[in-house]
């Protein structure tokens, strides 16, 4: 199962169709995909449901409706145990971006952290997960598929925001400053604080 955030309401990608019959389940046909992201973009409802037998299938037909852009990023942190954040569009985030052509994904995920922040020395230690959104680019709806690493780093220079990308802040945070930065930030950020959240075999695959 896909969990695809629309207006940061959830919008599943399933090859088990819900049981409950009051949930708003769609097709996997043009129509039905662009009247369940509508519906959650005007929260209509609170989730909804694609669902097609095979999953694999599915998420291919879903990206010829709705283009797939893949991004990368890190949930880096620093010897004093604290989480690199960026301020933008009045929310706290992680730094992340697309990918240029032909880059390999891990190569991006640290090229833009380094860019949009200036931390520079950075290692990967693992890879955590993917997360999904919608959004909107030029008129036209596309799904946002992010590859997020857990990184870490022994810089202690100055943070440097990335004006031109809308970030506004860089901060270190330590636990207590997290959570608080976290009720102001995306459903798709909150996931990679969440405890048991990736599984061995999400790793294995990365």
């Amino acid at each position: 199962m896909y969990k695809v955030f629309v207006n940061e309401l959830p919008l599943f990608l399933t090859d088990q169709p819900p049981q409950d019959h009051a949930k708003k389940v769609f097709s996997l046909d043009r129509d039905s995909i662009f009247n369940a992201i509508e519906g959650l973009q005007k929260k209509r409802f609170k989730e909804a449901y694609i669902y097609h037998a095979n999953i694999e299938e599915l998420m291919n037909i879903f990206c010829q409706y709705i283009p797939r852009v893949v991004a990368a990023g890190g949930k880096v942190t620093n010897e004093k145990g604290k989480i690199l954040f960026i301020y933008r569009n009045d929310k706290w985030d992680l730094p992340k971006g697309k990918l240029d052509k032909g880059e390999a994904i891990e190569d991006a995920a640290i090229r833009e952290v380094e860019e949009e922040t200036c931390v520079t020395g950075l290692s990967i230690e693992c890879f955590l997960t993917k997360t999904y959104h919608v959004f909107k680019r030029g008129g036209v709806l596309k799904l946002k598929e992010t590859y997020w690493y857990s990184m870490t780093t022994s810089f202690n220079g100055k943070l440097k925001p990335q004006l031109n990308e809308g970030i506004t802040k860089v901060k270190w945070k330590g636990p207590r400053k997290t959570q608080k930065a976290l009720k102001n930030s995306y459903n798709n950020i909150k996931i990679l604080f969440e405890e048991n959240e990736f599984t061995s075999k999400e790793n294995s695959e990365h």
